[in-house]
């Protein structure tokens, strides 16, 4: 995205592979869980991508086929001073460089990290905070496999610090993760996780206190008083 709110010509480097001839398929698009009660809740393993390779070792081996060694060079420079630069409109304008789909009024942290092998997989919405020393990761490097996820991190939504978000993740509207979580699902609009894996601990709508009109309505004492006066 470029600073007037939209999105770069295609980059060769920031596109994923294709037509490559190895083992690529959607996760979990062959069949869904039957059991789950809503349909329309989508897991984050079914968003992934999931590529296979070959050969004697795992998967990360293979990524110099998979990326451009200069792109991911490249990526990585601007990552690395991008973690200790004070400059948050210095930042955002390096990370739509390398296809991050930045928003405006976008906060990142010192050492935050973004994903230096498909950077072009995140977006950051409007007035986001990215905090101190958080990942947001879009793979997963696996022993036959890696798999590759959008991560979506909503308006106003909060990032903790050290909290890591892994691939395929969205992060809602207004969402706080806590600092140190780990992040393996959807977090809803307005709702606050935390821990490892991170679950909900609050919503919204909940830290509204509900007593309000329950002590409007309760009997204050003085009535009492002003009954046993008037029966005396």
């Amino acid at each position: 995205m470029n600073d007037d709110g939209h999105a770069p010509p295609d980059d060769p480097d920031t596109r994923e592979d294709q037509d490559t001839g190895e083992d690529t398929r959607q996760e979990g698009s062959d069949q869904r869980d039957g059991d789950r009660s809503d349909p329309a809740v989508e897991r984050r393993h079914e968003r992934l991508t999931r590529i296979g390779v070959s050969g004697p070792r795992n998967s990360l081996w293979a990524w110099p086929e998979k990326r451009s060694p200069l792109a991911v060079i490249r990526n990585y420079l601007v990552i690395l001073l991008c973690r200790v630069s004070p400059s948050l409109r210095l930042k955002n304008w390096l990370f739509r460089r390398i296809g991050i789909s930045v928003g405006q009024g976008v906060s990142w942290g010192l050492e935050s990290t973004p994903d230096v092998f498909w950077p072009a997989r995140i977006t950051v919405e409007d007035d986001a905070i990215i905090g101190y020393d958080a990942t947001l990761l879009c793979h997963e490097f696996l022993q036959d496999e890696y798999r590759l996820g959008d991560i979506v991190i909503g308006q106003r939504a909060m990032i903790g610090a050290g909290a890591i978000v892994l691939p395929g993740v969205t992060v809602g509207e207004d969402a706080q993760v806590a600092a140190n979580s780990l992040v393996v699902e959807d977090v809803p609009p307005g709702t606050t996780v935390a821990g490892v894996p991170a679950e909900i601990v609050s919503r919204a709508d909940s830290d509204r206190s509900p007593r309000g009109g329950q002590d409007e309505d309760r009997s204050p004492r003085g009535g009492i008083d002003e009954d046993r006066s008037a029966g005396e």
